[in-house]
């Protein structure tokens, strides 16, 4: 099945510049439905109002951290089969154990590029 570039995508970050690197990276690879929020209670909010169908999330933010968001989603019926990707600047073994147990779909240590971000959606969305 093809990938719908067209598809809505929320990222979420606390760093205005995280989020517009997240979405000048997506728009190389050809996704520019790309909606903001900046924490994860935010995110929940909009998730919840809106239909997306993939949710990019850095891990540390407050109020609400992308791992407690990643865990609100999974717990919701109408969000839990949603592609959650998790950004963080962390490559601890322990933080990639918690993400899986929380059900990640994927994972994406920062820095990182166009390419790693195509390879981490196709492993989620499938080729493009």
């Amino acid at each position: 099945m093809a990938v719908d570039k067209n598809m809505p995508i929320l990222i979420v970050d606390d760093y205005k510049t995280m989020l517009r690197i997240i979405r000048n990276l997506l728009k190389q690879i050809g996704f520019e439905n790309v909606e903001e929020a900046t924490d994860g209670s935010e995110a929940l909010q909009k998730l919840r109002d809106k239909k997306f169908e993939l949710v990019i999330s850095d891990w540390n933010m407050e109020p609400m951290t992308g791992i407690e968001l990643l865990r609100e989603v999974r717990n919701d019926e109408n969000l839990k089969k949603m592609p959650f990707i998790m950004v963080t600047a962390e490559s601890k073994t322990e933080n990639v154990v918690i993400a899986k147990e929380a059900g990640v779909s994927n994972y994406i240590v920062k820095p990182f590029n166009a390419a790693t971000l195509k390879s981490k959606l196709n492993g989620v969305l499938g080729d493009f």
